[in-house]
């Protein structure tokens, strides 16, 4: 006998994830092609063979460690939804208080924004949302993300941001931008959490930066004095326990007004500082 939707609810185990049950009702949602709302409204419905199969299928690969947001091809940002992949990282909730400091830092009249490594376009999209008289550029290396963050901008009806292929600045030759943004790879090459959830189905380019996590950032800082405006500010999401090294870099390049911002968690998650000229 087929069983009902609350009974596979109440069956599907994932000994692996924190959130379980959440999981288990996005993945029977995805599979039935309803909003969880429906799971309450009809628990006493049974899905189909196919919307069987299509459920078990997918709880398979989550007890493997899959990403939901993979499984699902989309993932919360913001505001938005937007469609993911495995070329990208999945946009998490700590990236959004690099959005929040850039609104707030970012300029009150039309400016140039520039998102290094917008892989969805998570940044880039959301900053454009709310800023209609900012001009959003988004550059990442990888092909399928530019093509990714492209149709999320298309899917979203968001037309001040555009998404160009570029290893960091290379095909930004003398550009510049008002306030430049980036979420680069800041996880150290022997990091034992890179064996651990999400991340193992992760691009590892999108994560690994060196042996101390930082030559990513290096990098930058020393390159995006010569693609911003004078007052213009360089801001990165890091990892917890990397503040002080991110904000040494900025003050020995020059920046000033260097500072570090805490998430939700009370982490120092965002630093940044400002470029005089």
């Amino acid at each position: 006998m087929t069983p009902t939707l609350a009974e596979l609810l109440a069956s599907a185990e994932l000994p692996d994830s924190d959130s379980a049950r959440l999981d288990a009702e996005l993945l029977l949602c995805h599979a039935i092609g309803k909003p969880r709302t429906y799971l309450r409204t009809w628990p006493e419905r049974q899905p189909d063979a196919e919307q069987l199969r299509r459920f078990e299928q997918l709880m398979s690969q989550r007890r493997r460690g899959v990403p939901v947001a993979y499984l699902l091809g989309s993932q919360g940002f913001w505001s938005l939804q937007l469609d993911v992949s495995e070329s990208t990282l999945i946009p998490r909730p700590d990236t959004e208080r690099l959005v929040e400091v850039a609104l707030e830092l970012g300029p009150s009249e039309p400016a140039k924004v520039l998102d290094l490594g917008t892989g969805t376009g998570a940044i880039a999209l959301a900053l454009a949302v709310e800023r209609p008289d900012w001009q959003l550029t988004g550059v990442d290396r990888v092909a399928e993300a530019v093509a990714l963050a492209r149709g999320n901008a298309e899917r979203l009806q968001i037309r001040n941001a555009a998404f160009e292929q570029s290893d960091w600045f290379s095909a930004l030759a003398g550009r510049q931008f008002d306030l430049i943004v980036s979420n680069p790879p800041y996880i150290a090459a022997d990091d034992p959490h890179l064996q651990q959830g999400d991340v193992r189905f992760e691009p590892g380019s999108a994560l690994v930066s060196g042996t101390d996590g930082l030559d990513d950032i290096r990098r930058l800082v020393q390159l995006a004095p010569d693609h911003l405006q004078s007052d213009g500010w360089l801001l990165f999401e890091h990892g917890w326990q990397q503040a002080d090294a991110v904000a040494e870099l900025l003050g020995t390049r020059g920046f000033e007004q260097v500072q570090s911002w805490r998430d939700l968690g009370g982490q120092q998650r965002v630093t940044g500082g400002q470029w005089r000229g």
